[in-house]
């Protein structure tokens, strides 16, 4: 699939290249886990299987949550990567795919997307919260984290460029709505957490 922003393509492509540098870079530092701990108390008794929207190496965000206990199935558009979390976690479920066109068979009681799905185009990030509701069962949890306010920005990664891209807090609210969620919790530009805007959100 094909973005219409170039930049917003090339981002799969140096994932791959640089794999093993990022998770370098990324380490196993976790100043997600406040935010990571109230999603998995959100997630269903009866469903606690995680969908893992661009999981990358799976280190520490899907870690953390096998270490709570949930069952994780990992898909990342980076071949390179899900090799590394294939081996370092042999037990779970990870797929190379491209999120924009996944169709999984299963629902999960869980879905996080975090500091992924930012790198897709504004149109191509509102196709996702579709085909995120037809993933997600009864009383599911979802969280992933945007930019605070609407726009595109290039950064850099090992001296290429890395896209990103966030809509108005206001049209998040209105996909969510659209597609069946509830807003549980959203804090824009958490000190806490990295200055990360973070949403979570249930089934309704």
């Amino acid at each position: 699939m094909v973005d219409e922003h170039p930049d917003a393509d090339q981002v799969i492509t140096l994932y791959d290249r640089h794999a093993k540098a990022w998770a370098r870079d990324r380490g196993d530092r976790l100043i997600e886990r406040a935010w990571l701990d109230r999603f998995v108390a959100c997630l269903p008794d009866q469903c606690r299987t995680v969908l893992d929207l661009g999981c990358g190496t799976a280190v520490p965000i899907g870690q953390y949550l096998i270490n709570q206990g949930c069952r994780l199935h990992g898909v990342d558009s980076s071949g390179e990567m899900i090799t590394m979390t294939r081996t370092r976690f042999p037990d779970h479920r990870w797929d190379v795919a491209d999120m924009r066109s996944l169709a999984l068979d299963g629902r999960y009681g869980g879905i996080i997307a975090w500091d992924s799905l930012f790198h897709l185009s504004p149109q191509h990030q509102r196709s996702m919260f579709p085909i995120i509701a037809r993933h997600a069962a009864s009383g599911a949890a979802l969280m992933f984290n945007t930019g605070p306010s609407a726009g595109e920005q290039i950064g850099n990664y090992r001296g290429e460029p890395l896209y990103h891209a966030s809509l108005d807090p206001a049209e998040y609210r209105a996909l969510l709505a659209d597609n069946g969620f509830a807003v549980i919790a959203h804090a824009v530009e958490d000190p806490r957490c990295g200055q990360r805007t973070i949403w979570l959100a249930r089934t309704t």
